[in-house]
């Protein structure tokens, strides 16, 4: 069994704190020096793409200190508790599983009487079997004629990451010939996103996706509610039009409500399933099963590289772990995720979502206050759109943030135009190049208004390509990485009580119980 300790009581993480500012990333980003550090601060991952660190205030020193440190808090250990069955999430006392959705790294982990990994297959199995009977038009409306569009109601997990995933892929299948339905999203409780949503596509044409764990989220059958009384309006049988993703336990497990139900569990939390039945119906009915299976290839693929002792050849942990010595030794606040890729336009909402949920945690796994900051600010926006945005404050602000690029040498869309002498994906390249040293370098001016102190820390994640096989690679890494974050951090990573306190005083409001300053909000917004 692996110990648990906090941050600040393990000797390497004293040793790591000795090391604050030894590193002058001008100086050794400028010249030659700065070409070697580009070529030897790599580490492959899964598919072809390589976690580059050249850019980040580390040195050899430094990853060795990390190294120690990895040893000491024994990441690689209870990474193998993990994914061997141990009840990893002590706040709701349950296994976490979403590793085994694509891959089994180590032994049989049987729960509930089952064995997981077979549970998992078999589900995936029932929905490639139902997305290939959609598309053959075996399953189709009461006119007989195909559906075309497939609409996910669902909010968190159940949105985020099958929604980025779905528009990370998008262009890739239609270029690729393995388009088959349209997605569109629902998720927020506000009318106008149902209204919005339903006034572009044609209903009678469309297969709803309901996406509820418990199957009593309000915000989800609120908007499934909205759903049905349209399919009503126009005359449809919404039971006709209707699957569920729910836990076999749930009311919507074996309702007549749904023309079938595909099964997820407790042991994947919504921000990690997008490997699960919540992302894989979806996106087989829009792009086919066989994409999906590549999806869940790829992060398998990069799950393998996440159980290495060695950090140099461990790219999630090796990045989990600069995270830490970026949050705790040098003190910056946040990170910002920048995807050179206009399909990841929505991955660093995901990200958002899944580290800020995770590691957003002032007590550890055993509910004693720690001493120490945790989980960074997470935001982003895809390349060049950030620059024209946000980017003035990264290059010459007060804080230091550091940058998580991401960027591929070659678009999906399989074509191009030269202008000026370039490619489009040329000169995105270029950008991406470009800033990772002008952030690292900066640029001397006697007019401080023009000066850049540069010293901005930036790593990036290089392919050749963004493919369900990148994607699926892509999203391994950051999930793992975010599990390294909250073992070193000793924090629970797989509950969210956080997101509960609000829940409960909205449900007060609607039954108007309450008083004070929520009476006088609820007057205030005429509930």
């Amino acid at each position: 069994m692996a110990n648990w300790k906090n941050l600040d009581t393990l000797a390497s993480y004293k040793a790591l704190e000795s090391k604050k500012g030894s590193v002058d990333l001008k100086k050794e980003m400028s010249g030659e020096n700065g070409a070697k550090r580009v070529k030897t601060y790599s580490v492959p991952m899964a598919c072809g793409m390589a976690f580059n660190y050249a850019a980040k205030q580390v040195d050899d020193s430094i990853v060795d200190a990390l190294g120690e440190l990895a040893k000491e808090a024994e990441l690689t250990e209870k990474f193998a508790e993990l994914y061997n069955g141990a009840v990893i999430n002590t706040g709701e006392k349950r296994l976490v599983l979403h590793q085994l959705t694509r891959g089994q790294l180590g032994t049989d982990v049987i729960a509930d009487n089952v064995n997981k990994r077979e549970f998992y297959v078999t589900q995936q199995n029932r929905i490639a079997e139902f997305a290939n009977a959609v598309h053959a038009g075996k399953i189709a409306n009461a006119a007989g004629e195909k559906f075309t569009t497939v609409v996910q109601i669902g909010i968190g997990g159940s949105d985020l990451g099958p929604r980025a995933m779905y528009l990370a892929l998008e262009n890739w299948a239609k270029t690729n010939g393995c388009f088959k339905m349209e997605a569109k999203f629902i998720s927020n409780v506000d009318p106008d996103d149902a209204a919005g949503v339903l006034r572009t596509i044609d209903v009678a044409h469309s297969l709803f996706v309901l996406v509820s764990k418990s199957g009593t989220t309000l915000e989800t059958l609120t908007n499934e509610s909205f759903v049905k009384d349209t399919l009503a309006k126009a005359g449809l049988d919404a039971s006709k039009h209707m699957i569920a993703v729910t836990s076999e336990t749930s009311p919507l497990a074996s309702s007549k409500d749904y023309l079938a139900a595909f099964f997820m569990d407790d042991y994947i939390g919504g921000r990690f399933s997008s490997c699960s039945a919540v992302g894989g119906a979806v996106l087989s009915l829009a792009f086919g099963p066989e994409v999906f299976a590549k999806f869940l290839a790829g992060a398998a693929e990069e799950d393998k590289l996440a159980t290495n002792t060695d950090i140099r050849k461990n790219p999630a942990m090796l990045d989990a772990l600069i995270g830490v010595y970026e949050r705790n030794v040098l003190g910056y606040p946040c990170t910002a995720v920048l995807p050179y890729s206009q399909a990841l336009s929505r991955f660093p909402a995901h990200l958002q979502q899944a580290d800020m949920e995770s590691n957003g945690k002032t007590v550890n796994r055993f509910g004693e206050p720690v001493n120490y900051v945790t989980g960074p600010v997470i935001f982003g926006e895809p390349g060049t759109n950030g620059q024209h945005s946000f980017y003035q404050l990264l290059h010459q602000g007060t804080d230091i943030i550091p940058l998580q690029f991401i960027g591929f040498r070659n678009n999906q869309a399989g074509s191009d135009v030269v202008i000026q002498g370039s490619t489009s994906q040329q000169k995105l390249c270029a950008n991406v190049a470009a800033q990772i040293v002008a952030f690292a370098c900066g640029k001397e001016d006697e007019n401080l208004n023009k000066n850049f102190q540069g010293s901005r820390p930036s790593s990036i994640i290089v392919g050749d390509q963004l493919t369900p096989e990148a994607l699926g690679a892509l999203l391994s890494h950051f999930e793992n990485k975010i599990m390294f974050q909250g073992f070193t951090w000793n924090v629970n990573s797989f509950d969210q009580e956080g997101v509960q306190l609000g829940k409960v005083l909205a449900k007060k409001v609607l039954a108007h119980e309450t008083e004070g300053a929520l009476k006088e909000y609820s007057d205030l917004l005429n509930i």
